[in-house]
């Protein structure tokens, strides 16, 4: 399966939950389908996979994006790890196609038309920085994952998302509306963590 650091769009919803092991070349071809299983499940439809690698149990934080007749239709992944890979990408998996409360469910006509995507996360860092113009020329367009956390509110933007923004002050307003704030919204309390992604996505498949 394609892998990359990160190409795709990809705003997400945070659930809760970086790789505990280092994941080895062909782990998309093992991930994807434990996706599209858990998934498929719930139409009743039993897919085999491959949960028996020793490298599923360690606890990982994942991302699993859907794209339908080629549009977004849902995003949902953990940022802290707290429960084994397996778990995290089949829980999120799920969740992107019946709980993101930004879509309608997928019904299984859709299923055939769904392209899947997992991002597994390195562990967060948080990022030293004086101000907002010092943490915009912190960032690494192309690279970063970014969490940003503020009197309680959290929001994350993946990686993806540099390829549709100009700048890292796009990419932050974005983060700010996500969270629910202003896009020129600045504080002295706001904290920011970063993290990269290592990305495995299935062939496009047919759209409508």
């Amino acid at each position: 399966m394609p892998q990359s650091p990160s190409s795709n769009p990809g705003e997400a919803e945070v659930a809760h939950a970086a790789p505990g092991a280092r994941l080895p070349a062909d782990a998309g071809s093992i991930l994807l389908p434990i996706a599209r299983a858990a998934i498929a499940a719930e139409f009743g439809i039993r897919l085999d996979v491959d949960d028996s690698v020793d490298w599923l149990a360690a606890q990982g934080a994942s991302f699993v994006t859907l794209t339908t007749s080629g549009r977004l239709s849902g995003c949902i992944g953990s940022v802290e790890a707290c429960r084994p890979l397996l778990e995290d990408v089949a829980g999120n998996a799920y969740a992107a196609a019946f709980l993101d409360r930004r879509f309608a469910p997928l019904t299984v006509a859709d299923l055939d038309e769904t392209t899947i995507e997992v991002s597994v996360l390195s562990p967060t860092t948080p990022l030293a920085f004086s101000g907002e113009a010092d943490a915009r020329a912190g960032l690494r367009p192309g690279v970063d994952g970014v969490v940003l956390e503020w009197e309680g509110r959290r929001a994350t933007l993946l990686p993806q998302v540099w390829a549709r923004v100009r700048d890292p002050g796009e990419f932050l307003s974005h983060l700010k509306l996500k969270a629910g704030l202003p896009p020129t919204f600045w504080s002295d309390t706001v904290r920011l963590s970063r993290y990269t992604v290592t990305e495995f996505h299935e062939e496009r498949r047919h759209e409508r």
